[in-house]
């Protein structure tokens, strides 16, 4: 069962402003990751549903950050369907994050209300997302969907809309800059922040 409530993580993801999104095989090496970036300030952390067996990896990982990484708060990603985001769920997710609007994820994840968060590419997908219960929504692949300039022009016409982009999102400050002066609640990193 999630340790803390959807508003707890959207309020610390708007905090932190940057959530690791990681995945690897090796128990070890996703412990040592989750570990660095706690370090680093980090208190919010997408481990990705990638690979086989990617629910043992996660129920491990939990059990780490419960034990040893007071305050952080673990989610999982790349979640396609209901059945799964209560399978992670059950393990203790945090957070689901999906790849696609998927209405049955929103009912499993707000009836114990843990944020859920689907990838979005149009301002109809965002207004159902919001529908849904969606606190923050992603846009994925950011930078293709249409970078900052895309943000800007969504809250034009919705300012109340918390929006993070994922993919195309690098650690320089150069790219970073436009993202958050176009209006975005954080940015999700990963294979640019883990090469």
């Amino acid at each position: 069962m999630a340790a803390y409530t959807r508003m707890d993580v959207a309020q610390k993801m708007k905090e932190t402003g940057i959530i690791p999104v990681f995945y690897h095989a090796s128990i070890d090496i996703a412990r040592q990751v989750l570990g660095a970036c706690y370090r680093g300030g980090i208190r919010v952390f997408e481990f990705t549903n990638r690979g086989d067996f990617a629910q043992d990896i996660f129920a491990e990982l939990i059990k780490y950050a419960q034990r040893e990484l007071p305050g952080m708060m673990l989610g999982i990603g790349s979640v396609m369907d209901a059945g799964t985001a209560a399978m992670y769920m059950q393990l203790g997710a945090n957070f689901v994050v999906s790849p696609i609007l998927n209405p049955e994820m929103a009912i499993v994840c707000n009836r114990r209300k843990v944020l859920w968060s689907p990838c979005c590419g149009t301002l109809t997908e965002i207004s159902r997302a919001h529908e849904l219960g969606a606190e923050i929504v992603i846009i994925f692949p950011g930078t293709q969907v249409g970078g900052p300039g895309f943000v800007k022009a969504i809250l034009g016409p919705c300012p109340w809309t918390s929006i993070m982009p994922t993919g195309g999102v690098a650690p320089t400050e150069e790219n970073l800059r436009p993202w958050f002066e176009a209006g975005v609640v954080c940015v999700g990193m990963g294979s640019k922040l883990f090469p």
